[in-house]
């Protein structure tokens, strides 16, 4: 039986853990090649020593994603190390919450420099590369920021903006043959069973309003959607932000 990814070659950032690798984990088990991009050189090594159980091509790339200056550079490794791109998941993203009254600049800075500056020109320095192979952008949209959470500003607002330039890129890649989807996740993570532990009251209300009564997984639920995202079989759906979120939910 045919894998779903079988040669495809895909650049995956923030993937040593949590979403990030449970979407390279479900993408080397379809027959893909994988570069993971992350900070934690320590943690990006061991995943990718779980990934090479599956697929021995694939490849860590330590990097500080706040160095735009770098991002292109990065592109044109993994591509050249492939031989081509096909699929780009700008995962990564990190945030500080705060009141809206609270919220500083350098908070705005950590969110925009980590989540949306990166996811965009990530896009931008592969784009010659999937006009190429037709290929896929997954992007990351947040429920918090289609919902308007409570001290969430700066990622809130990151988070928008990713879904609006998101919308964009589908518009203009289109013609090319390449699709940009958004997957907005309600999933188990370092992160969030950090932030489970520092506002227990906010995570069982939370629980609370997911109607199939759990968080998703990494690999099982949020990287087999990317998959789908990834795959042939969603070559008729670009600009679309999908709920991967247990029902919590419900765009109209």
């Amino acid at each position: 039986m045919t894998k779903r990814l079988e040669g495809k070659t895909a650049l995956i950032t923030g993937a040593a853990s949590g979403i990030g690798k449970g979407i390279a984990t479900a993408f080397v088990k379809e027959g893909a090649k994988v570069a993971i991009v992350d900070l934690n050189e320590e943690l990006g090594n061991q995943a990718i020593k779980d990934l090479q159980e599956y697929q021995s091509d694939s490849i860590f790339i330590q990097a500080n994603l706040m160095e735009h200056e770098q991002l292109a550079g990065i592109v044109k490794k993994v591509a050249e190390h492939f031989g081509k791109l096909d699929i780009l998941v700008n995962n990564a993203h990190a945030s500080r919450q705060n009141s809206i009254e609270a919220t500083t600049k350098a908070d705005f800075d950590l969110s925009f420099n980590t989540g949306f500056y990166p996811t965009f020109y990530l896009m931008q320095a592969a784009l010659p590369y999937l006009k190429e192979t037709k290929g896929k952008i997954i992007n990351f949209a947040s429920g918090a920021g289609i919902e308007g959470h409570a001290n969430q500003a700066s990622y809130v607002a990151a988070k928008e903006a990713i879904r609006g330039v998101s919308r964009v890129a589908a518009n203009e890649f289109g013609p090319y043959g390449i699709n940009v989807n958004l997957i907005s996740p309600i999933s188990n993570s370092p992160g969030v069973e950090k932030w489970a532990s520092e506002n227990p009251e906010y995570y069982q209300a939370v629980l609370s309003k997911i109607p199939l009564q759990r968080f998703g997984e990494p690999e099982s639920d949020i990287g087999r959607v990317a998959v789908f995202l990834a795959s042939a079989d969603s070559d008729y759906i670009t600009g679309q932000t999908i709920m991967v979120d247990g029902g919590s939910i419900k765009l109209r």
